[in-house]
């Protein structure tokens, strides 16, 4: 395991918010190293820390401001690194794109607020670490997305008709991957492809 091999403590796995689309190894890394799953109290997951809007996650001599960033769901969580200049936004803001609105208490009037508040408010030159990307792309800035994405750059009313409009097919695995991430994912590897067989 990389944590091992580069000689590293994982205290904490901290998810963003409850996923459709995908299931969380947080109860894995949890078998594997001891450590403590994190996740919005608002999220109606299972996890042994539960944190909100303001909270501050203290490690080393670092620290991660919590902010609530709902509208894809309704627990997105993004984690601000202010020292080192930098977020990770989950899937409420994605590289030139967003999270999705359209299902798992998704609201675009809420996700919009969410972005242009909590995340674009930040200063121009911070980095932003997106949960997933689709086209190769790991990394972008508060001052890139406000100049090219191609939804935050519009205006409420033309987001939310944006929103509305994507025609997106829902997950496959939906409804086999929320409740295995509400309880904080597989213990070990295969399971949750087990479950999904059954």
């Amino acid at each position: 395991m990389l944590t091992k091999e580069l000689d590293l403590n994982l205290i904490c796995a901290m998810n963003t918010h409850v996923h459709a689309d995908h299931v969380t190894g947080t109860g894995i890394l949890k078998n594997l190293t001891n450590c403590k799953s994190v996740i919005a109290k608002i999220s109606g997951a299972k996890a042994d820390v539960l944190i909100k809007d303001g909270d501050k996650i203290d490690f080393g001599d670092q620290a991660l401001e919590v902010r609530s960033t709902p509208g894809h769901t309704n627990g997105c969580l993004t984690f601000v690194d202010h020292a080192s200049r930098l977020a990770f936004t989950g899937d409420a803001l994605l590289i030139r794109a967003c999270g999705r609105t359209d299902f798992q208490e998704g609201n675009p009037e809420t996700l919009y607020d969410s972005v242009r508040n909590k995340i674009l408010s930040l200063p121009e030159d911070y980095v932003l670490y997106p949960a997933h990307d689709y086209h190769g792309m790991g990394v972008t800035t508060v001052g890139e997305e406000l100049k090219h994405n191609p939804r935050m750059t519009k205006s409420k009313e033309e987001f939310v008709q944006i929103m509305k409009n994507l025609g997106l097919t829902r997950p496959k695995l939906m409804d086999e991957a929320v409740p295995l991430n509400v309880m904080c994912g597989p213990s070990q590897l295969g399971e949750s492809r087990q479950r999904m067989d059954q």
